[in-house]
C-alpha cells in the first residue's frame, strides 16, 4: 500500500483527532473529538447550511449540534424533532472555524431521536427505513429488472408510494439495470490484470451495483489501463443513507462488514478505491468517529477516491494529455457540480482540472451550491419543495453554461442535476473512460 499524502486538507480521517465517540452517551462522561465544545456560537454553519437558507423553520447546523448538546447536559432529555430536517450534506463540518464535529452530533442526535422518540409504527419511520436499507430491497428489484422498471415507472405506483409512505411522486423512480455490476464481474471472470504491486480494493456501493453498472465497468476499465489488480470485495452500503435516517445500529452492522472485508484487502497489498463520492466520506470520515471496530482507521486511512487516487499514484493528467473521445461525448462541454460530500474530503478543483488536458473537452464548474436532494432526503414528500429550492442556484449555472451534458461524481445529485434541468449526467470515470480506453471490447461488453 502506498504512503502517498492526500491532496487533501488537515482533518482528512486517519489524523489523530478524529477518536469513535459517542456524543449524547447515557452516562456523564463525555469523550468529544478535541475542539468539540469550542463552539463560540460564530454561526459560520448555519451561513453555509442549505436547508437553512432556504427554510426558515429549520434552527440550523449550530442548535442540532453544540447548542443542543449542552442542553443535554443540563438533563433535558429530549432531543429536537427538526434534527430529521437536516439534510445530511455536511457542509457545515468544512465552515466551522472551531472543528467542532457537528455532522457527528447531528448523527448522533439522529440515532437517539430515533430510537427513543419515534413511534415505530409511524408512516415517517418505516418510510425512513425503506429508504435507509436500499440495499435490503435493490437485488429483488434487480432479479426481474425490466418488470420492476416498468410497476416502478407507473403513475399509479408513484401516487401510492407518497400517499402510503410519503415518497414523493414528484420524482421518477431510478431503473434498475439487466446486468448487475457484480454479475458482469463474474461473467468476464474477474481480474483480468494480475499484480502484485498495483492493487486496488473496489467499493462500487449500492448504486453502482444495481443502476448504474457503466460507471462500475468504467473504473475497471480505467484501472485496468493502468495496470492495477482489481478486487471487488464482499461489501454492503456505506451507511450513508442510514447515518442520514438516524438508522445507526442498522449503519454499524454495515460498517463492520465493510470494515472486515476492506481490512483483509488492505492484508493483501490493496488499497480501497470508492467511486461514489458519498461512499468514500463515509468509509473515511464517519466509521472512524462513530465506531470502534478492529481494523476501522486503517481502513479510513486507505480509502480514496477514484479519480483523486489516480492524480496521486499516476501521472493522470499527463496520460490524458492529448486524448480525444469519440462516440456520444465527443466534443462535450460539460456543466459540472461537485458533490458536498466531495468538497468536504478537498476534492472539489480536481474533476476540472483532469479534464482540462483532454482535446475537445471544457468541464465548467457550476459552483459551491448543494444540489438539494442529499441522499434520501429529497426523496420525502415532505422535503421536495425544499430540496428544490436549494438545488434552484444549481440548475440556473447548469443552464447559464455552455454545456450540453451535466457531470458529477455523486448517483444522487445525479438524479437531482437530471430531475431539475432535464440533461443527460454522466460521471467522470465515463468520460476518462472514453478518453483512455476507448468503446469497451466484446469481451469487456460480455
Amino acid at each position: 500500500m502506498s504512503d502517498a499524502e492526500r491532496p487533501t486538507d488537515d482533518s482528512v480521517p486517519g489524523d489523530d483527532e478524529f477518536e469513535p465517540i459517542q456524543v449524547f452517551p447515557e452516562a456523564e462522561e463525555m469523550d468529544l473529538r478535541p475542539g468539540a465544545d469550542d463552539c463560540y456560537k460564530c454561526s459560520t454553519c448555519d451561513t453555509n447550511c442549505p436547508v437553512a437558507e432556504v427554510d426558515d423553520e429549520f434552527p440550523g447546523p449550530k442548535f442540532q449540534g453544540p447548542e443542543q448538546w449542552r442542553l443535554k447536559r443540563q438533563d433535558d432529555h429530549d432531543i429536537d424533532d427538526s434534527v430529521m430536517k437536516c439534510s445530511n450534506c455536511m457542509r457545515c463540518d468544512s465552515a466551522c472555524p472551531s472543528d467542532v464535529p457537528l455532522s457527528q452530533m447531528h448523527n448522533t442526535a439522529r440515532g437517539e431521536y430515533v430510537e427513543e422518540q419515534m413511534d415505530k409504527f409511524s408512516r415517517e419511520y418505516v418510510r425512513n427505513r425503506v429508504l435507509a436499507n436500499y440495499r435490503r430491497l435493490a437485488p429483488l428489484g434487480s432479479m426481474f429488472p425490466r418488470t420492476t422498471n416498468f410497476v416502478m415507472g407507473l403513475s399509479a405506483t408513484q401516487w401510492l408510494g407518497e400517499k402510503l409512505l410519503g415518497i414523493t411522486g414528484e420524482r421518477e423512480l431510478p431503473e434498475f439495470a439487466t446486468e448487475t455490476f457484480r454479475e458482469w464481474w463474474t461473467a468476464r471472470g474477474g481480474a483480468q490484470v494480475q499484480s502484485d504491486e498495483k492493487r486496488i480494493a473496489y467499493f462500487h456501493g449500492c448504486y453502482a451495483n444495481y443502476n448504474t453498472p457503466e460507471v462500475a465497468k468504467a473504473l475497471v476499465r480505467v484501472y485496468e489501463h493502468f495496470g492495477y489488480e482489481i478486487m471487488v470485495p464482499d461489501q454492503h452500503c456505506s451507511g450513508t443513507p442510514m447515518f442520514a435516517n438516524g438508522m445507526l445500529e442498522d449503519a454499524r452492522r454495515s460498517a463492520e462488514t465493510n470494515v472486515r472485508e476492506l481490512a483483509a484487502a488492505l492484508a493483501d497489498g490493496a488499497d480501497v478505491v470508492a467511486s461514489c463520492s458519498s461512499c468514500s466520506m463515509s468509509i473515511r470520515q464517519e466509521y472512524p468517529e462513530l465506531f470502534d471496530f478492529e481494523g476501522t482507521e486503517d481502513v479510513a486511512e486507505n480509502t480514496w477516491d477514484a479519480v483523486e487516487y489516480l492524480r496521486v499514484h499516476e501521472d493522470l493528467e499527463g496520460e490524458l494529455e492529448g486524448t480525444s473521445i469519440d462516440g456520444s461525448l465527443a466534443d462535450s462541454n460539460f456543466a459540472y457540480h461537485a458533490p458536498c460530500h466531495a468538497r468536504n474530503q478537498g476534492l472539489d478543483g480536481q474533476t476540472v482540472e483532469v479534464l482540462a488536458a483532454i482535446d475537445g473537452v471544457d468541464a465548467h464548474d457550476v459552483g459551491d451550491s448543494c444540489s438539494g436532494i442529499s441522499g434520501t432526503y429529497g426523496w420525502k414528500a415532505e422535503n421536495y419543495e425544499t430540496s428544490m429550492k436549494i438545488g434552484s442556484e444549481m440548475f440556473d449555472h447548469m443552464e447559464d453554461a455552455d454545456a450540453e451534458t451535466g457531470l458529477t461524481e455523486c448517483p444522487t445529485c445525479s438524479m437531482q442535476m437530471e430531475h431539475g434541468t432535464g440533461y443527460e449526467i454522466t460521471h467522470t470515470l465515463e468520460v476518462l473512460e472514453a478518453a483512455l480506453v476507448g468503446t469497451a471490447t466484446e469481451a469487456d461488453a460480455q
